[in-house]
């Protein structure tokens, strides 16, 4: 099977099965091998991994994984690249393919497809998705070692900024208390077919085996930073006192904050995650 990781033979397989691209599902297929190769590497995956991977598309990385992992379980949306899998992935005997909605499928399951043991997950991610799916990997706490995907080059910047920048937000500090966030390579629009409108970038997110900072309670640690960026002009107290299903009163709020050394008119934007999990076990104890 020829390789796909190039724009002849990725148009002569689309030609092949009259495959025609599907807008809803953000589908641009990757035509670098240099890049294809640099994910691979950046996963750091050997024949002991069983990788999952997320939109295997007509099977272009899912050809590279193969080749280095000792187990692949690619989840593919589109029924219709199913045939296109089925002939560009014929060689393998290590790939598995799902026709699924990762948003629906049972991770602790695929998990157990490994004895227990972390898997490491790699895609090429949907820009219009990206966001759920690694939030559902995350939230899903399943034995994860790492999770190395392309994005959109201004959504890997959010992942890993910090305090005060116009990019720091709820995504930064989700990603940031599960995983330690680094961009490893930037991807021109000109490396896919179609060429989408902006550029692109490989994140790996490495999972920390426990979150850096102690929450008392992880779910509501991120209702106050969702609360809190949901309008980010607004005061975190105003931010808090308004948010919907939060349960903390103005007083509450300027309590917690006073005893943080923190000023009533500060903004979200300014908290780090320490911060944050501080703030969010005051107001567990002010409500309890």
């Amino acid at each position: 099977m020829a390789d796909l990781g190039n724009y002849t033979n990725t148009s002569e397989i689309l030609k092949k099965y009259q495959f025609r691209m599907q807008k809803k599902y953000g589908q641009n297929f990757l035509i670098d091998a240099n890049i294809l190769r640099k994910i691979v590497e950046a996963a750091q995956i050997t024949g002991e991994d069983c990788v999952l991977e997320i939109g295997p598309g007509i099977g272009t990385m899912t050809q590279y994984l193969a080749e280095a992992a000792g187990q692949v379980i690619a989840v593919e949306i589109d029924r219709d690249l199913i045939p296109i899998l089925e002939d560009t992935l014929s060689p393998y005997d290590n790939v598995t393919v799902m026709c699924e909605d990762i948003l629906k499928v049972d991770l602790a399951a695929l998990a157990q497809e490994n004895g227990g043991r972390p898997i490491k997950v790699a895609a090429n991610l949907p820009y219009y998705i990206t966001t759920p799916i690694i939030m559902a990997l995350f939230e899903s706490h399943i034995p994860l070692a790492s999770i190395t995907v392309m994005v959109q080059s201004e959504v890997a910047e959010r992942m890993q900024t910090g305090p005060g920048t116009k990019d720091y937000g709820a995504l930064s500090l989700a990603v940031q208390y599960y995983a330690k966030p680094e961009i490893v390579a930037r991807v021109p629009a000109s490396c896919f077919l179609p060429r989408p409108n902006v550029d692109s970038a490989v994140v790996r997110l490495t999972r920390y085996g426990k979150p850096p900072v102690d929450a008392a309670d992880e779910a509501f640690l991120f209702a106050v930073i969702r609360a809190s960026f949901n309008q980010r002009r607004k005061t975190l107290v105003n931010g808090l006192t308004n948010a919907a299903g939060l349960g903390v009163t103005r007083g509450q709020v300027e309590t917690a904050l006073k005893k943080m050394g923190l000023s009533k008119t500060v903004r979200g934007e300014t908290l780090t995650l320490k911060q944050f999990s501080e703030l969010s076990n005051q107001l567990l104890d002010a409500g309890t």
